[in-house]
């Protein structure tokens, strides 16, 4: 499996980005995708992955994802400079 292209953590929060190659309006773009899991340690002390949170780990979510969006918004930026700039430029 692929790496994320960048990866946000609050506690034992975490976000990661993950980059997907797909065809719109017959031309190759980037999709940019997050996922969102908590770890943890189960009774006999194996680490284990879950997509719930508690109350006190509903903050750290959504700063991981504020965080992730502000990554996502800044490569699509940069993208849209790059085609801008051949267009202005």
């Amino acid at each position: 499996m692929d790496e994320p292209k960048a990866k946000f953590r609050a506690g034992r929060v975490s976000c990661a980005i993950w980059a997907n190659d797909a065809m719109v309006n017959g031309r190759q773009v980037v999709l940019l995708k997050a996922s969102l899991e908590r770890r943890y340690t189960d009774r006999t002390g194996a680490w284990k992955s879950s997509n719930s949170f508690s109350r006190n780990e509903i903050p750290q979510a959504v700063y991981c994802l504020i965080k992730a969006y502000a990554a996502m918004m800044e490569h699509s930026l940069a993208e849209e400079g790059e085609d801008a700039s051949q267009r202005f430029g």
